[in-house]
């Protein structure tokens, strides 16, 4: 499962709320923000500067595999 290395990687676990609140956080602050991760941890809360760099990297190497064809596309079913 692409999520594998997101959750084995987390020192602490991520509600939907916290994810949510990660990925807004990416887009307002991009690689060229100056102290980008302290910025993404306040708009998350309850996260280091640390974490949320670490969940950063672990989503990079997710869609590194995904992109590779390392991780199987789902076969889904049309209703249509």
């Amino acid at each position: 499962m692409a999520s594998s290395s997101l959750s084995s990687r987390s020192s602490s676990s991520w509600t939907p709320i916290e994810n949510k609140q990660f990925e807004k956080a990416l887009a307002l602050y991009d690689k060229d923000t100056p102290d980008r991760w302290q910025n993404v941890a306040e708009a998350v809360g309850g996260k280091s500067a640390e974490e949320v760099k670490r969940r950063y990297e672990a989503l990079i190497q997710d869609l590194k595999h995904i992109e590779s064809g390392h991780v199987p596309i789902p076969n889904y079913r049309s209703n249509y």
